[in-house]
């Protein structure tokens, strides 16, 4: 009865670890949301740029955050993302128009309330620098909406300092934004890369648990 009720925990044990799915992690940061210097409208036919390092192959963005400057008691419905291999052109990866939950709102000095927004979308990229590009922002009230520029650049320093432009202007500071998901392989140079194991890594690891217990199994009864 002992060896059958272990290996009837190991079996549950087993099954377990094939359902649990791979979880989204930070795979980079821009830096801290500034709030109170300046901003850079993405709509009304603005695009605002940003470059972003990927250091793993086989990565996936599952979402993104970004601070945003709005008028007071606006809310960001949805804005068009695309990832280009350049500055808002080039080979496209990814160019949709996306969703925004909005949170942690706060006025500054200029009485612009400064948001949190939050998206959900997916998008599996391999080792370069790739640029992360926002436009055609859109509220309810037809307002003009912000991306907060933070002079920032990455808080791990094994990054390339980033890059940023607007279409009609040129060459600008960077904006934040913190990038979601995860990596089949661990990040280079320290990265803050998620090494987190795909659902079939996850299967394998319950199917040789299972071969213990039956191997296990087996040794005992000879």
């Amino acid at each position: 009865m002992k060896l059958r009720s272990a290996w009837l925990t190991l079996l549950v044990l087993g099954l377990t670890l094939v359902a649990v799915p791979a979880m989204a992690q930070v795979l980079y940061n821009n830096g801290p949301v500034n709030g109170t210097t300046d901003a850079w409208t993405i709509n009304f036919g603005f695009v605002v740029s940003d470059t972003f390092p990927i250091s793993s192959d086989s990565t996936t963005i599952t979402g993104a955050e970004f601070a945003m400057w709005l008028v007071e008691g606006d809310t960001l419905e949805s804005a068009q993302l695309s990832i280009t291999s350049g500055e808002n052109g080039g080979t496209s990866y990814f160019n949709q128009t996306v969703s925004f939950t909005q949170s942690g709102c706060s006025a500054n000095q200029y009485e612009y309330d400064v948001c949190n927004e939050s998206t959900v979308f997916e998008a599996t990229l391999n080792t370069g620098t790739y640029w992360l590009n926002l436009q055609n922002g859109s509220v309810p009230s037809g307002d003009p909406v912000y991306w907060d520029q933070n002079f920032g650049g990455p808080t791990n320093h094994a990054w390339p300092q980033p890059l940023a432009s607007e279409n009609s202007v040129g060459t600008i500071p960077s904006e934040s934004f913190t990038l979601m998901g995860f990596s089949s392989f661990p990040g280079k140079n320290g990265s803050p890369q998620s090494s987190t194991p795909e659902p079939s890594s996850i299967l394998v690891l319950g199917s040789g648990i299972l071969g213990v217990a039956a191997a296990w199994r087996l040794k005992i009864r000879r």
